[in-house]
């Protein structure tokens, strides 16, 4: 379909990259294809990838956003942390002590 195009094999499913350039002269063409075959687009500048396009599912859009926000993605982090370390209670021990109060 794109004669710009070149494809990388990842697990036996090819990715599509194009440059930037080449997005910017047919961007609907390039979205209707990320949308019709849910695999992302790898963007490049000067041969090397800098983004990437993917198509969203409307319901997974917040898990999306959060899964990317660095404070987000950070807190987790600490979160994970804190588990591995004994530093937090199962919320239903936390629950049965507030109800007590």
């Amino acid at each position: 379909m794109y004669d710009t195009y070149t494809y990388i094999m990842s697990e036996s499913r090819p990715m599509t990259t194009i440059s930037i350039r080449d997005l910017g002269r047919r961007p609907s063409q390039v979205v209707d294809e990320v949308i019709r075959t849910g695999r992302p687009a790898i963007i490049t500048r000067h041969g090397r990838p800098v983004t990437a396009m993917v198509a969203l599912d409307p319901d997974e859009l917040e898990d999306f956003v959060l899964a990317r926000a660095p404070e987000f993605t950070r807190s987790m982090s600490d979160a994970d942390a804190d588990l591995r370390a004994g530093r937090a209670r199962p919320a239903t021990d936390v629950f049965t002590e507030l109800e007590r109060d």
